[in-house]
């Protein structure tokens, strides 16, 4: 059998779509989200793999701009709906996707491509690192208090129509006040504010329709959270869960507001969230973080597709003028000696040189350290990363960092 990869027509959308759905075990999605993902969908940049007339793999890339180090926003495929039928496994059919999309990216101009993985092992052998994680967590809220800070009775709460125009016209400006202040986070373009408040009932599994509170301050809103509440009830009374979706806050009275308002709903014991980023505020607001039941996992992998323009689109916590020896066999464009010089303020400069290098990683580990969560120096220790200048390794790692964890806010 033999399979052709092509660029996905509007009228194969459903067909394409039914074959991605399959991959993932078969059960349909409800309508709202097939709707919200076909409008969404950028033909030009989806791919089928077809044997005859049947669509045997799926892959897009949507068009986004994540923010880096520095507060920059930059251009980033977006790699999603990754599937391959059952019936095509360990036939080449991903490999040559992954070969396509990543030359279209480049051809695209678009220095990063990024995604979020159900199966992790799979994308390292593409040149794509863990870059961020998310925290998650299961607060018992009948033993575990908060201490705010001063001035959070100041700020008035407001329970709201979530997909009320108003209401979410006022979150997402909200929202896109706070990308540039961490990087990993993600500007959306017009459509994606439909994606929080996706809220299909065939989801909700018990719990209520999606419910949101407004912090407001001098009638501005500074802050919501949006959330589901899942009432249940045991021998001894109420124990109901809430489950956090998403929470932005401008300043940390309003933020600690919007925390203390999830502890306090009336009939409920826990609070449940599913991906805040590792440093999140609100453990060092409870009382006992032993009883937050404290998990993480990888969320935003990351792939340079062209290093030198990736390496300067970020700025740098400290000085840096490393040259880095760079293997990337899946995208030799990149590989070999790049001389970067950067800090701070200045910006940066990454350049081809015939200079000895002083550490030598792929391209994947370039990928890991790049939004500044993933140490270089914890990477050497693992013996992905090697020094051939003594300190170098310091310098790099110091350079890499970010004052605030990198942060996928939702997926794709």
């Amino acid at each position: 059998m033999t399979t052709e990869l092509r660029v996905l027509r509007p009228d194969d959308w459903d067909k394409w779509y039914g074959k991605l759905e399959l991959a993932f075990g078969g059960v349909a999605e409800s309508p709202e989200e097939r709707s919200l993902w076909s409008d969404l969908t950028e033909h030009d940049r989806f791919i089928g793999a077809w044997d005859g007339d049947d669509c045997v793999g799926t892959t897009g890339a949507f068009t986004f701009r994540v923010t880096v180090p520095g507060g920059a926003a930059v251009q980033a495929a977006g790699v999603t709906m990754v599937s391959v039928s059952s019936t095509h496994r360990r036939r080449g059919v991903l490999r040559s996707m992954m070969r396509r999309q990543l030359d279209d990216v480049r051809s695209w101009g678009e220095p990063l491509a990024v995604l979020t993985a159900s199966e992790p092992a799979i994308y390292g052998r593409f040149g794509y690192g863990v870059a961020t994680h998310q925290l998650r967590a299961e607060i018992d809220t009948s033993r575990v208090r908060l201490s705010v800070p001063e001035g959070t009775d100041d700020v008035r709460l407001r329970l709201v129509v979530p997909d009320a125009p108003d209401v979410r016209d006022a979150c997402e400006a909200l929202y896109a006040r706070q990308v540039a202040g961490r990087p990993g986070m993600l500007e959306r373009r017009p459509g994606w504010e439909r994606l929080p408040l996706l809220d299909p009932e065939s989801d909700r599994k018990g719990s209520s329709p999606l419910q949101c509170v407004l912090a407001e301050r001098d009638g501005e809103v500074v802050g919501y959270a949006r959330y589901f509440n899942k009432p249940e009830w045991d021998s001894a009374g109420p124990a109901g869960t809430i489950e956090l979706r998403d929470l932005e806050a401008l300043d940390p009275a309003a933020y600690a507001a919007l925390w203390q308002h999830l502890f306090g709903i009336d009939l409920t014991s826990t609070v449940k969230t599913h991906s805040r980023p590792v440093d999140d505020a609100w453990q060092h607001l409870v009382s006992d973080a032993r009883r937050c039941g404290l998990s993480f996992r990888d969320s935003l992998h990351v792939r340079l597709v062209d290093v030198g323009a990736a390496l300067e689109a970020r700025t740098y916590q400290a000085p840096v003028d490393v040259v880095f020896e760079v293997e990337d066999a899946f995208c030799p464009w990149n590989e070999g000696r790049w001389r970067l010089t950067g800090d701070a303020t200045k910006g940066a400069s990454c350049t081809r040189t015939a200079d000895a290098a002083d550490l030598t990683l792929s391209v994947r580990e370039l990928g890991s350290a790049y939004l500044g969560g993933v140490s270089l120096a914890s990477l050497a220790a693992a013996g992905r990363v090697r020094e051939l200048r003594q300190g170098a390794l310091a310098e790099a790692s110091l350079g890499f960092s970010s004052v605030v964890a990198p942060w996928l806010p939702h997926g794709f």
